[in-house]
């Protein structure tokens, strides 16, 4: 039977249909929803520093899109895992780039490490590009609300800063997930909110990057706590 479920979700038809699915209902979502940010305008704080690496945490990332000017090229980092087709056609459906990377802990360490380079060259080639990039700042199926380690090898080895970005709603639904996942529902209303700016310098020592590392994590965690304060919703 689990054969059988695994080859049902390896299909490319169904997989397409799904990442179609997703994909309607979150312009559903975001077109009935009114959504606004703190600041009332976040470009104004990295005008002057595009592009950038924008970061949530992982599960309460979805409505990122939304946050996108329509004149600003993102691209995401999606995980190779099996289900990172529905999401990568999904997030193409509401205007993002894909880069496809191994984002999870598989069985096989030396996928991990060959999937997880590929994605961390192609995100510098963008941002030295002009290109902004998008990850969320926890390991998918690792430690919930941790930032990692690589996002911040991608912030020294690229000289971009960070945007951590919160995301929180009037209306959701919490999935009992490693990841405790956010559904945002219709009719309901939304704030962004932006983060500080991280900073890591191309010669940054470890505990340089370790303290940019709890820096993110601090910031991210205390941006949701402020969205969904706003919306008047406990996180």
């Amino acid at each position: 039977m689990r054969k059988r479920m695994k080859r049902w979700a390896s299909s490319k038809i169904v997989q397409t249909v799904l990442g179609r699915c997703a994909g309607a209902y979150l312009l559903l979502v975001g077109w009935t929803n009114r959504i606004s940010s703190k600041p009332d305008n976040i470009y104004a704080l990295i005008d002057h520093d595009m592009p950038v690496i924008v970061t949530m945490w992982h599960g309460e990332h979805f409505m990122l899109p939304f946050a996108r000017r329509k004149d600003h090229r993102v691209q995401v980092l999606i995980s190779n895992a099996r289900d990172g087709e529905i999401n990568a056609i999904a997030a193409k459906m509401l205007g993002m780039e894909v880069i496809r990377g191994s984002g999870g802990r598989q069985k096989d360490r030396r996928t991990v490490g060959k999937g997880g380079a590929k994605g961390l060259l192609a995100m510098v080639r963008s941002l030295k590009d002009g290109i902004s990039v998008s990850m969320t700042a926890d390991i998918p199926r690792g430690i919930s609300r941790k930032a990692s380690p690589g996002i911040i090898t991608l912030a020294r080895l690229s000289g971009r800063p960070i945007l951590p970005v919160a995301f929180a709603s009037s209306r959701f639904k919490r999935l009992d997930t490693w990841d405790r996942s956010v559904i945002t529902l219709p009719f309901g209303h939304g704030i962004f909110v932006a983060g500080d700016l991280v900073r890591v310098a191309a010669d940054a020592d470890e505990e340089t990057q370790e303290t940019a590392r709890l820096e993110l994590e601090t910031s991210l965690n205390q941006a949701y706590a402020d969205a969904y304060q706003i919306v008047g919703r406990n996180p």
